[in-house]
């Protein structure tokens, strides 16, 4: 039987520990459906995915050496990583380990259209945050108009 390890995360204080259990459940039950035995699970809570500086993180790369699980479970891709270069790396590193992330949520196939979807994924899922970011801010929405606009004065 194959085995996993969950790993699951939030990136603010906006959100709270339900997001970790409705992350947690969906990956369980994903794993119940697909008969993968969970054997750990790796939480990080109000981190950041623009960056690896995360402690459960950085633990679950070290624990990949020891080959001891099938898979990384996550919720969404965008749970392990937000920054495309870092998701390169990991992924190599955990595949080195023998090891394959998991999307609960999206359903990726295995073949090179899913690798294209997952890039492209990962892509929205980056740009999404950025966007989500600056409009978050403080500072107002500035609009430019050109000389061929009918809101002159």
């Amino acid at each position: 039987m194959k085995t996993a390890v969950i790993y699951a995360r939030y990136s603010s204080d906006r959100q709270t520990e339900q997001s970790i259990e409705g992350q947690l459940r969906d990956c369980y039950e994903y794993a119940q459906r697909n008969d993968i035995v969970v054997v750990d699970k790796y939480i990080d809570r109000a981190m950041t995915g623009t960056n690896d500086n995360r402690e459960d993180f950085q633990r679950m790369l070290k624990d990949s050496e020891k080959k001891a699980w099938d898979y990384v479970l996550v919720y969404k891709l965008d749970r392990f990583s937000r920054n495309k270069y870092e998701m390169a790396i990991h992924r190599k590193h955990l595949k080195d380990n023998g090891i394959k992330i998991l999307s609960a949520m999206e359903n990726i196939p295995d073949t090179p259209e899913g690798i294209l979807l997952e890039s492209l994924l990962e892509g929205f899922k980056r740009s999404n945050g950025h966007n989500k970011s600056k409009l978050q801010s403080k500072q107002p929405i500035q609009c430019k108009t050109d000389k061929y606009s009918s809101n002159k004065q």
